[in-house]
C-alpha cells in the first residue's frame, strides 16, 4: 500500500500554444480504450478456472498462496457460506495488506511492518514468530515443507528510500528455521511456486526464477519498470506486469519472452502502472490497471481482445469464475463482467473503495472496502465504512457482511474454516455445511 501511493498523471488545462492539432491528439491519447470482446476468440472453455472437487481433509495445503492456485482465480474450492461463528482473532498491531496462507496445521500471515506470524489454524495460538524490521506487501507461499515470504526494505517503508534492499527467505513450515534467504531490492511480489520454482517480480526491474529449495537463481528477465505484482502461470507460462503498465508472458523454463502487451497511453505519453496480478482462465489474461480499465489478452498471442472503462483506479486482482469476471474500484463500485466480451452483467455501489481483489466461494463474491483508499474527492463522495461484504454472484445482492476488511482479499478458507482479514486483525469461523448457492 504505503509504496504505491501515486497521483494518477493527468493535466487539467491544455496550453493554447500547442494549436488545435496536437490538442486533438492530446484529447484521443488520454480518451480511455474500449473494445468488446467475443467468446469465439480465444475463449478456452475447458479452462474453467473453478477447482474441483475441493482437496481432501488431509491435504497439507488447503491454501496455497495468494488468490489459491498458480492461476490466481481468486476461487475457493470450500463450500461454506455464511452465518459464520467467530472461533478466534489475533491482533497483529498493524496493517495486513495481504491475506494469509493456510497450511502444514497453520495460519501464516505477514505483517506490514516486519511481523510474521505462524498461528496454529485450529486455535489461533502463535506456534512462531519473525520480527525482521523490514517492510512487507505480500502474501506467503507453502509448499515442500516450506513457507516462501517476501521482504521489502526497512522500517521506515516509504517509497524511494536509496539504495533500499529486499529479499525472499524460505523457513521450516513447522519450525520457522531459515533454510535460505534470496538477497536483491525490494521485494513485493507474492511468491509462486510451480515445478520446483519459486517465481518473483522485484523493484530492480527484473523477474527472478529461484530453486525452490535452495534459493538459487535459475534464470532473471529485465523488465521496464518496477515488477509488484505476483506472477501468474498457465501453459508452461509465467505472466507478470510491470510499474511500467506492461504484461509481460515469459517462458516459465528459460524466462524467455514470449510476448508482451501495454495499457493505453495517457495524454503525457507515459503509461498508467500495473499494481494488480494477472488472473489466467479460460486462455486468456485478465489484469487490471490504474487507468481505471480492465484489459483481458490472449494467453498465447497476447492479442486485446477486450478492454472495459470502469471508472478510477483499478487496485486490486480480478476474481473469474463461471464466465464472470469481479472486480472492484477505488471509486465505490463492484462489477460482475462477462469474461467472454466484457459486457456488464451487474455493478453495485459499494460502501468505500475497494482496494484488493474480491473472492469467490459457494455461489458468493466477498469483497473488501477501504475508507481511507482513493483520492480525497472519492472519499468525500464514498464515507462508509471499512468491512468485509458478501453478495450473490448471479445479481450482487448482499446477504452478510462483517466489519473486520480494509485491504487485504477478504477470505481464505481450508475444510473446516473461513479467515477473514481485518486491518490489524486476523479472524476465524467456522460454518455449518451447506448447499452450494445455484451455479
Amino acid at each position: 500500500m504505503f509504496s504505491r501511493r501515486r497521483l494518477l498523471v493527468g493535466v487539467a488545462i491544455a496550453v493554447a500554444c500547442l494549436g488545435a492539432a496536437a490538442f486533438v491528439y492530446v484529447r484521443n491519447e488520454n480518451e480511455p480504450i474500449e473494445k468488446r470482446g467475443s467468446a469465439t476468440e480465444e475463449f478456452v472453455t475447458d479452462a474453467e478456472p473453478a477447482p474441483e472437487p475441493p482437496p481432501k481433509k488431509e491435504n497439507p495445503r488447503p491454501w496455497p498462496t495468494y488468490g489459491y492456485d498458480a492461476e490466481r482465480s481468486h476461487v475457493s474450492p470450500y463450500d461454506h457460506r455464511p452465518p459464520y461463528r467467530r472461533v478466534w482473532s489475533i491482533d497483529a498491531h498493524d496493517t495486513l495488506e495481504f491475506p494469509p496462507a493456510v497450511g502444514y496445521g497453520h495460519v501464516y500471515l505477514a505483517q506490514q511492518k516486519g511481523l510474521f506470524f505462524a498461528l496454529n489454524s485450529k486455535t489461533g495460538k502463535v506456534s512462531w514468530r519473525k520480527s525482521l524490521g523490514r517492510c512487507s506487501a505480500s502474501s506467503p507461499t507453502v509448499g515442500d515443507g516450506l513457507v516462501y515470504q517476501s521482504w521489502m526494505h526497512p522500517v521506515v517503508c516509504s517509497q524511494g528510500q536509496a539504495g533500499a534492499d529486499g529479499f525472499v527467505v524460505a523457513w521450516d513450515a513447522k519450525t520457522g528455521r531459515e533454510r535460505w534467504r534470496f538477497k536483491s531490492a525490494p521485494i513485493e511480489s507474492s511468491p509462486l511456486l510451480r515445478g520446483g520454482r519459486l517465481y518473483v517480480g522485484s523493484w530492480d526491474h527484473h523477474v527472478y526464477a529461484l530453486n525452490a529449495k535452495t534459493g538459487r537463481k535459475i534464470w532473471q528477465f529485465e523488465t521496464d519498470d518496477e515488477v509488484n505484482t505476483s506472477a501468474a502461470y498457465w501453459g508452461r507460462t509465467i505472466y507478470i506486469a510491470s510499474d511500467g503498465g506492461t504484461l509481460y508472458a515469459l517462458n516459465a523454463r528459460t524466462g524467455k519472452l514470449r510476448w508482451s502487451a501495454q495499457s493505453a497511453s495517457s495524454f503525457t505519453g507515459t503509461r498508467e502502472f500495473f499494481y494488480a496480478t494477472p488472473t489466467v482462465a479460460y486462455g486468456r489474461v485478465y489484469i487490471g490497471n490504474t487507468d481505471g480499465t480492465m484489459y483481458v489478452f490472449g494467453a498465447k498471442s497476447g492479442k486485446l481482445l477486450w478492454a472495459r472503462p470502469l471508472g478510477s483506479y483499478i487496485y486490486g486482482a480480478a476474481a473469474v469464475w463461471n464466465r464472470r469476471v469481479f472486480v472492484g474500484t477505488y471509486d465505490g463500485k463492484l462489477y460482475s463482467l462477462d469474461a467472454a466480451t466484457g459486457d456488464t452483467k451487474w455493478q453495485i455501489e459499494t460502501p468505500a473503495a475497494v482496494h484488493s481483489a474480491p473472492t469467490v466461494m459457494s455461489g458468493l463474491v466477498y469483497y473488501a472496502t477501504c475508507s481511507s483508499c482513493g483520492s480525497e474527492a472519492q472519499r468525500a463522495v464514498k464515507q462508509g465504512p471499512d468491512g468485509t461484504w458478501v453478495v450473490r454472484a448471479r445479481n450482487g445482492r448482499q446477504v452478510w457482511k462483517f466489519p473486520g476488511g480494509k485491504y487485504a482479499n477478504p477470505v481464505v478458507a481450508d475444510e473446516d474454516r473461513v479467515y477473514i482479514t481485518g486491518r490489524a486483525q486476523q479472524f476465524a469461523f467456522r460454518a455449518p455445511r451447506q448447499r452450494s448457492e445455484s451455479r
